[in-house]
């Protein structure tokens, strides 16, 4: 089922109330030409600065993306879990000791609005060191495909 909230209540309500139901936003996906700029003004960025792509992406994450933190027991392996993230802190409560983890969103899992800050972030950084970029108008234009 698909629609507004408006929309679904009625029909949710006519369904077998012994079964369970997910819910969820349906949320528009950014373009690959999006994804693709990202990563070739990231390339050019990395040939300047002499650093890996995967290392620099996980700055542009850290500076433009999307952070949240994540509290596990000590001995809990985050790396199955989240693929970028920093420890924080070590928490000790009740005897348990927790680690505390700043994970930042992969640029795959972000929505149009996310992925739009991380590219005018990188086009900033861009700018900086001298890389030709597209023109405000021309990003713009992908911005607008994606909405």
């Amino acid at each position: 089922m698909i629609g507004t909230v408006k929309e679904l209540i009625p029909k949710m309500l006519s369904l077998d109330s012994e079964k369970v139901y997910e819910v969820k936003e349906v949320k528009k996906k950014r373009t690959l030409d999006s994804n693709s700029y990202y990563w070739a003004l990231l390339n050019k960025i990395a040939g300047v600065l002499g650093e890996s792509k995967e290392k620099l992406h996980l700055k542009m994450l850290k500076e433009y993306g999307e952070v949240y933190s994540v509290l596990l027991p000590k001995e809990h392996d985050i790396s199955g879990l989240i693929k970028y993230y920093e420890i924080e802190s070590c928490i000790e409560k009740n005897g348990h000791k927790f680690l505390s983890y700043k994970a930042y969103l992969p640029s795959s899992e972000m929505n149009t609005k996310q992925m739009a800050k991380l590219i005018d972030g990188v086009v900033s950084e861009a700018k900086e060191l001298g890389i030709e970029t597209l023109t405000p108008r021309q990003i713009e234009e992908i911005k607008l495909r994606w909405i």
